[in-house]
């Protein structure tokens, strides 16, 4: 027996019997992650655990990435949720050297010099700029893994509409950027699906609306498989747009990128209130090109985004035309669930009910649905093995 085997096993000799409930689930019980009904995660808040097994330290923990339009969230194994940052990059053109990463970046957006670009690496879901996206996950890689030399099994969210170039464009950036190969992908649905507690391995129809920064996911899941489903590129950014829009068309006022997504956030419906809500925004006026204070209301801004809701509404209608009529009856019985950051948008869930006359709800934790699916799947890696893809093949 050599040292470094004595070594070990003096530490798992000198380990108090509590602790064992403190190691991950890979090497532990699966008691420690709140379970549904149904045994998949529920949306409550997952406890961190601290233990790991000796090796995880060297190769790196096992990581889950939602790699968003507007945001990437990052879940590791064994600990939970422990990073969630924009989806930007800030570089120096003329030397093109990265500057900033996250929310540091953001921060910038609107506000640089001709030779600092802020950049978002992803549109419409999927890699717009290969190498930025490769610097963005290696810098956050090396948030979560301090050691340079590790090598991580990640899992990483993609649209479920993709084609197969842009699938291994997203495995490929991501293999450059330090995780172990082959770099594994779920679909976003299927992965919002489990996130958000769903039944996805019986044989029953099961309704799920990721509406995130770049697309709409909407997916009818039945035996761990995607039955029917469609992807639209409308989403959070096209209601930033329509707001940019409408403000331009109707106030003569430019809005930035930032101010057009704090008033979506903070005044856009999809419902009528029973009480409008008014807000000041400032911009700058086209006419004359001086600052600008102007007073509108929710009413306006719900006109102004009418038309995204209304594409949204439209695609879940194309995916119930494209379903079983049987798995149609039980989403009639279960209902439609929203996740993603869009199913924020207040009132989204009536629209779509009154709409389509089936039951809506929004999941619980509707922004990190698609993360907490994907780290389920490590979490029990050999069991939900299936729904992950690994190459092109798959």
């Amino acid at each position: 027996m050599g040292a470094g085997t004595r070594t070990r096993n003096a530490r798992f000799r000198a380990c108090d019997l509590r602790d064992f409930r403190e190691w991950p689930l890979g090497a532990a019980g699966v008691e420690d992650l709140a379970l549904s009904s149904h045994g998949y995660p529920s949306t409550t808040e997952y406890v961190p655990v601290s233990g790991q097994p000796w090796f995880t330290s060297v190769v790196g923990r096992d990581m889950a990435v939602d790699l968003g339009t507007a945001n990437t969230v990052v879940y590791v194994r064994g600990q939970g949720i422990v990073l969630d940052e924009p989806s930007i990059v800030a570089i120096n053109t003329r030397t093109n050297q990265l500057l900033a990463v996250g929310g540091e970046a953001k921060r910038m957006l609107g506000r640089t010099p001709s030779h600092i670009q802020a950049i978002r690496p992803l549109k419409d879901g999927v890699i717009a700029d290969f190498d930025m996206c490769e610097k963005m996950l290696r810098y956050f890689i090396q948030r979560v893994h301090q050691r340079r030399w590790a090598k991580p099994r990640m899992v990483i969210c993609i649209p479920s509409g993709v084609t197969g170039v842009e699938r291994r464009a997203v495995q490929e950036a991501a293999e450059f950027a330090g995780a172990r190969k082959p770099a594994l992908v779920i679909e976003e649905p299927m992965a919002a699906a489990i996130g958000a507690g769903l039944p996805v391995h019986e044989p029953a129809g099961n309704m799920i609306v990721d509406i995130g920064g770049g697309t709409t996911e909407v997916a009818v899941i039945s035996l761990g498989g995607i039955v029917a489903s469609e992807s639209s590129r409308i989403a959070g950014d096209e209601f930033d747009a329509a707001i940019l829009a409408f403000m331009k068309r109707e106030y003569s006022l430019a809005l930035g990128e930032r101010t057009a997504e704090e008033v979506k956030t903070k005044l856009a419906t999809a419902y009528p209130l029973e009480e409008e809500l008014y807000a000041e925004i400032r911009g700058r006026d086209l006419v004359t090109g001086l600052p600008k204070t102007v007073v509108v209301s929710t009413g306006e801004i719900r006109e102004a985004v009418e038309e995204p809701v209304a594409a949204i509404v439209d695609a879940v209608k194309v995916t119930l035309d494209k379903t079983p009529p049987e798995l149609a009856a039980d989403i009639m019985e279960r209902g439609i669930v929203l996740a993603g950051g869009g199913a924020l948008l207040l009132g989204l869930d009536r629209v779509i009910q009154a709409e389509t006359g089936m039951p809506t709800r929004v999941a619980q934790n509707p922004l990190y649905s698609v993360v907490l699916g994907s780290g389920y799947c490590l979490e029990q890696f050999d069991v939900l093995r299936q729904v992950l893809i690994s190459g092109p093949s798959d």
